[in-house]
């Protein structure tokens, strides 16, 4: 769940001090190309609705004498440059706001990407924008605002982000928070507006647009600051209905966000491949889940953005603990781990992969019986995934064969069929999650959409999904024999509807123990 903290620019765009907006600059909004004068004379320079505020500066900063504060103020070189190429995201990004222009006539529409998150005291988390926001804009600093303003043909979208840390104000050098001599350069409003393909404006132009009479739809509790800006009495449902369309409209992936997908799920592949050739030192180490949390977490970060969401590196017992995230105990020969665990791309698309691994190379005739119950039953939910089936009927699927399996271990005391019933579900004292969900910029994605359109829903060419059943055997479970308890399967893998079935992604990943037992004795030689 990390993020950057500055919108997306090419190093060769960012490195540099152009662009340093002037106390004699107009205020204008900028589109690709294009520049619109305001109709009115040049302002002084004003840097933003939220930079209004108290600079953000911490107790052990030195104080900065009047000299000083001047001698900063003057002899800042500007070198402006040619526009940044658009971002690949750009033109899909478009066609986005066109679809939500298309269900809200008439209406003003409020996206924000959402703000800065402190982990405490002074210390923010790295930022990670709202998904509806990077979905239909691309961009990625914290603090902006996408607006789309109703027009005769449909809307007008402007983008509103942080302008420049002008060198003529204190927020330049004393600002810990969005001083670029702090945290970098941001771009300019022109070349923002380049790199994705829409108008910009700053963010101090917010609170006028929004004040009128004109009733908004905004996405809430993303950002306090709009939200206090439009009051929310009597538009509650409206909200929430806007809320539930950014969900929906992302239910289906365009080609552009299965490419991203399948970078994402290709990086994790390797992340997974570091984690088996570590496996002697996450051996050795007596915290050896946090040493394959850090394998795969630097793989995450090299080839990404980050991680996808929180890695799970669960080694023996704590395999029965559904999303063990401390990470903290040993990696001991004989036992199993389970990793679950997913690259975020650069574009925030993320992977979400899950193997159980052998830790001495081979698993034990108890482990082996264990993981081809699971394999079988998720061989069954991916043959079940395939346009035109019920979203939930993979989930069944897999249930199915696991129920079953655990009746001829006679582990339960109903036949499978009155296992399944609604009124029944036994078999969930062994495996308690569903099977899968959507996967896309969120790892359980699109979770605000209507149970009509998505787990009553039917499945269609586009929709990008997890296949994941698993067996959780507790330790303290006297219903088990001794040698399955404190054991812990998961197998998941990433699955693209297609026209005519589904298309495993992860497929660069060893499934059948057979299989993972080869790999990891060539990664392991």
């Amino acid at each position: 769940m990390e993020g950057r903290a500055i919108t997306s620019v090419p190093a060769e765009a960012v490195d540099g001090q152009s662009g340093t907006p002037s106390r004699s600059s107009p205020r204008v909004m900028r589109a690709a190309g294009k520049r619109y004068g305001a109709g009115r004379p040049p302002a002084p320079y004003d840097p933003g609705m939220t930079t209004k505020k108290p600079l953000h500066t911490g107790s052990h900063d030195l104080p900065v004498s009047s000299a000083l504060a001047e001698f900063l103020m003057g002899n800042w070189e500007s070198s402006p440059r040619a526009d940044p190429p658009p971002q690949s995201i750009a033109p899909w990004a478009a066609k986005r706001r066109d679809r939500l222009s298309a269900r809200f006539p008439g209406e003003r529409l409020v996206v924000p990407s959402g703000v800065l998150k402190v982990r405490s005291n002074d210390c923010d988390y790295r930022f990670r924008p709202h998904t509806a926001f990077s979905y239909l804009t691309g961009g990625t600093e914290p603090g902006s605002v996408l607006i789309l303003e109703p027009t005769a043909s449909g809307h007008e979208a402007v983008l509103h982000v942080r302008p420049r840390s002008p060198r003529d104000t204190g927020e330049f050098y004393r600002d810990r928070r969005y001083g670029e001599i702090w945290v970098g350069r941001r771009a300019t409003l022109d070349e923002a507006s380049a790199l994705l393909g829409v108008a910009t404006q700053g963010l101090d132009d917010v609170p006028a647009r929004l004040n009128g009479t004109r009733p908004a739809r905004l996405l809430r509790g993303v950002d306090p600051e709009i939200d206090a800006l439009l009051d929310s009495t009597g538009r509650e449902e409206a909200d929430l209905e806007f809320a539930s369309f950014l969900s929906e409209m992302r239910l289906v992936k365009d080609e552009w966000e299965v490419e991203q997908l399948q970078i994402a799920v290709d990086a994790t592949v390797a992340g997974f491949t570091d984690v088996v050739r570590a496996l002697p030192e996450a051996v050795r180490h007596p915290r050896g889940e946090r040493w394959v949390e850090g394998v795969f977490g630097l793989r995450a970060r090299l080839e990404g953005n980050g991680l996808g969401y929180e890695t799970i590196a669960a080694a023996g017992v704590h395999a029965c603990v559904l999303h063990w995230i401390a990470n903290d105990g040993p990696v001991r020969p004989g036992d199993l781990l389970l990793l679950d665990a997913g690259v975020e791309s650069d574009t925030l698309y993320t992977a979400d992969i899950t193997r159980t691994l052998p830790v001495s190379g081979t698993f034990t005739a108890a482990q082996r019986d264990l993981y081809d119950l699971v394999l079988a039953a998720q061989d069954a939910g991916i043959a079940a995934v395939r346009p035109g089936a019920r979203f939930r009927d993979f989930h069944l699927a897999a249930m199915r064969v696991i129920a079953e399996g655990l009746h001829s271990w006679g582990l339960l005391p109903v036949t499978p069929d009155e296992a399944l019933e609604p009124g029944s579900g036994l078999f969930r004292r062994y495996t308690w999650c569903s099977s899968g969900h959507m996967l896309g910029m969120d790892v359980h994605d699109c979770a605000a959409a209507r149970a009509e359109q998505y787990l009553d829903g039917v499945l269609e060419a586009g929709h990008v999904l997890t296949v994941e059943p698993g067996l959780y055997l507790q330790p303290d479970d006297l219903t088990l024999p001794p040698e399955l308890r404190g054991v812990g399967v998961r197998i998941e893998d990433d699955l693209v509807v297609t026209q005519d079935g589904a298309r495993l992604m992860s497929s660069a990943l060893p499934r059948t123990a057979s299989a993972i037992e080869a790999w990891m004795g060539e990664l392991l030689a």
